[in-house]
């Protein structure tokens, strides 16, 4: 995407940007979901799209707004991988997260690592993932959260188990068997 469809999309569209791709390329992106995993319809949008602004009328100050299902889907799968891979152990392969950091503070560590694991099974039933996707999703955070109140061993199994990034890879493979 370039800088123009970033800053001014509705003149990078009306110019047609890349050779006159600029409004299929915009389609091509899917519908527009809201928080709750609503579809929103783009006749509604026209009057939202033309900057960033929080909607505190409706009591709802969200800097994300409304993302599309891709959207929604690369930041679920960007924060399971800064929690769990985003780091590695200088002169190791072992890959670690923000989630193995917090997780070293003794209980409020661990209380605030499962709440951010949680947030990413709340984003999973917000796209739509059914009672058993989401029912394993929230075993592996309640694994990982229960196994990492251990002082060290958990933090290790923390690092080694990385629920977050199973989290992401299920609610994957369970969108791509779904039909378009």
């Amino acid at each position: 995407m370039s800088n123009e469809e970033i800053l001014a999309p509705e003149r990078a569209r009306s110019s047609g940007g890349e050779g006159g791709r600029g409004s299929a390329r915009a389609r091509s992106h899917g519908p527009i979901i809201d928080q709750e995993g609503r579809e929103i319809p783009t006749e509604s949008l026209s009057g939202r799209a033309h900057g960033f602004r929080f909607d505190f009328a409706a009591g709802m100050g969200n800097p994300f707004g409304d993302l599309t299902r891709e959207q929604r889907l690369a930041r679920l799968d960007a924060v399971a991988k800064l929690l769990d891979i985003a780091f590695i152990l200088p002169g190791t392969n072992i890959r670690y997260g923000i989630d193995g950091i917090i997780g070293l503070i003794p209980v409020v560590g661990d209380i605030i690592a499962t709440a951010l694991s949680l947030w990413l099974v709340r984003e999973a039933r917000a796209l739509g993932a059914p009672w058993h996707v989401t029912a394993r999703m929230l075993g592996n955070v309640a694994i990982q959260g229960i196994v990492g109140t251990v002082p060290v061993a958990g933090d290790a199994f923390d690092v080694l188990f990385r629920a977050n990034m199973r989290n992401a890879r299920m609610l994957r493979r369970w969108l791509d068997r779904q039909p378009r």
